[in-house]
């Protein structure tokens, strides 16, 4: 970009050196000087590139609010004496003190005391959060009330903050595919605007007999036509679309991801924990069995005591509210997307779907009537057979979020198709669909068959975003052209999607979104403001109407224009799609 601004001025400079000491002049005659124009154009230049490094100071400050969050210090247990370090000397496996008040300094896992928890800054959650030993907490986050002891499990840039800043500088340095076009543009132009000058200078000269003023409508066309703003048109948009999602709990990724977004035809949403809470509980335990219901409830919480599924935790917190401690059982497998089996004192117990019945050849005689029932209502029922025998039906319920029904909505008002993927039966599966409203639902999915789901609808030439929170969605989130995470998921899962929600509210995603369409349309505003200047320009400078010092401000007023209009970005409400 620099290329024009350089010979236009030294053009002028150099022929002011030769007019000033060696072209003859009659007597008394002005000497043709243009040091004032290489001077003021250069001026303009310098001050228009510090005023340009103001205004994208201002688009980082997204990242400066994210990183005064950090605390500076923290108060560890070494020696037997609590000690306050630099927040860099921290190790894992430190224990931390927290009185009220102070920002969390790192992650970690609280080992003794209990306090509520300021999650604001992660979650855009209000509400402070109760915490107890062996709770997870990230740092930056603020201690409100008690003072507790934690153990530093992430430190330095493994931190969720530190993470989070990082994603957020990458996405505002990277590249998006809309900036490739201006890139092969600026590549093509300014040979074209210096074969432009040069038939300028020599129409004017050669032809009109006049150098004078064929050099200086040449300067004029090389400053006018610098294409500066071109340069910032994307990265100015991006950088302030970007650290605006940051400040509203929406991580993107990158520009690619940014312009991509905008483009979505199909979202295919995760039931638990996306559309619901994740947070299940046991409503029903119907015994259809020789087994009393309390035995068939400690039976069951014991085989789900490995589970790490949502629904296995919920049998087992319902078996822990009832009998306190639950042993382990002799023998534990996870069976995915199908249930569990346990062995127990010679017994063989699975807990799990009619798939898993089947295999398992279990005979579900009435108790297939008595799960439908369940299933119609919204209910996940879960069949118990102890040594090949039926023994119950478990349901368990999960809520929906909130803001679940109302995102889905606003979804499908803006054209784009909303799926619901799960491992539930179709029953279920329908009846969780039907509350918020989803008509296309795909059941019975299990979780190595999500990605084959997604990439389906990708082959139906369809621009597809997956969301989801856990390990199993990973494979599906990264086979979607755009893969978006709750942020109350899972690492794994953040790690493979394009773009993370903190708040874990649906509603983010059209408000992700309606950000992507306007910092698009901004893009498209800018690259307009950086041509037009031009197209009008340089025919003006070619005829000889333009002073270069004019066309080197109105060089400099393009820049600014573009990063002005980028900078209007600032007042956009991702939620509320207005402007401030």
């Amino acid at each position: 970009m620099d290329v024009l601004i350089a010979m236009g001025t030294t053009a002028a400079y150099f022929f002011s050196v030769y007019n000033a000491f060696f072209r003859p002049t009659a007597p008394g005659a002005m000497k043709e000087l243009y040091f004032e124009a290489s001077a003021v154009i250069i001026t303009l230049i310098i001050l228009g590139r510090y005023l340009e490094t103001a205004a994208k100071g201002r688009t980082f400050e997204a990242i400066k609010k994210l990183m005064s969050l950090q605390a500076k210090t923290a108060r560890v247990v070494r020696d037997g004496g609590e000690l306050d370090i630099p927040i860099e000397d921290v190790v894992v496996g430190d224990m931390v003190v927290v009185r009220p008040g102070e920002r969390v300094p790192v992650d970690g896992e609280i080992r003794e005391g209990n306090s509520s928890i300021d999650e604001s800054m992660l979650t855009g959650e209000s509400l402070p959060v109760e915490k107890g030993p062996g709770d997870s907490i990230v740092g930056a986050t603020i201690n409100k009330f008690g003072t507790f002891k934690f153990e530093a499990t992430k430190v330095g840039r493994d931190t969720a903050l530190s993470q989070i800043i990082k994603m957020v500088e990458d996405a505002q340095g990277s590249k998006a595919p809309i900036q490739k076009i201006a890139d092969r543009v600026s590549g093509v132009f300014v040979p074209a605007v210096i074969m432009i000058a040069l038939a300028t200078f020599a129409i004017w000269y050669f032809i009109l007999g006049d150098f004078t003023s064929g050099l200086i409508s040449a300067v004029a066309i090389l400053v006018i036509a610098c294409p500066c703003a071109l340069g910032l048109a994307t990265p100015t948009a991006i950088m302030v679309g970007t650290g605006k999602g940051a400040e509203n709990g929406i991580l993107i990724k990158g520009g690619e991801h940014l312009e991509m977004t905008s483009q979505l035809d199909i979202v295919v949403l995760d039931k638990t924990g996306t559309i619901t809470k994740g947070e299940p509980q046991v409503t029903d335990l119907l015994s259809v069995g020789e087994m009393a219901e309390d035995e068939v409830l400690k039976l069951a919480a014991i085989t789900e005591k490995g589970s790490e599924h949502p629904l296995g935790k919920a049998i087992y917190e319902k078996g822990v509210e009832k009998y306190g401690r639950i042993p382990d059982p002799q023998h534990f497998e996870a069976l995915p997307g199908r249930g569990v089996m346990a062995e127990l004192e010679g017994k063989e117990i699975y807990i799990g779907t009619r798939k898993l019945m089947g295999e398992e050849k279990v005979d579900l005689g009435d108790a297939e009537r008595a799960a439908e029932t369940m299933e119609a209502q919204g209910k996940t029922a879960m069949f118990m057979a102890v040594d090949g025998e039926i023994e119950a039906i478990i349901a368990v319920a999960d809520t929906l979020k909130e803001g679940s029904k109302e995102a889905i909505s606003e979804l499908k008002s803006m054209g784009i198709e909303v799926y619901m993927l799960t491992g539930d039966n179709s029953r279920t599966a329908e009846a969780i669909a039907k509350k918020v409203g989803i008509s296309n639902v795909m059941a019975q999915v299990l979780p190595d068959d999500k990605a084959r789901e997604v990439e389906g609808l990708r082959e139906q030439g369809k621009l597809t975003a997956m969301v989801g929170d856990g390990i199993n969605d990973a494979p599906a989130l990264a086979s979607a052209d755009i893969g978006i995470a709750m942020g109350t998921g899972t690492d794994i899962a953040m790690e493979a999607a394009d773009i993370t929600l903190m708040r874990g509210d649906l509603r983010a995603i059209p408000a992700a979104i309606h950000l992507s369409g306007k910092t698009m349309r901004k893009i498209k505003q800018n690259l307009f403001w950086a041509f037009i200047y031009n197209i009008i320009g340089i025919p003006f400078a070619a005829l000889g109407l333009l002073n270069p010092m004019i066309a080197g401000g109105a060089m400099v007023f393009s820049s600014l224009s573009v990063v002005t209009n980028s900078l209007s970005l600032k007042r956009f409400e991702p939620y509320t799609h207005r402007l401030r």
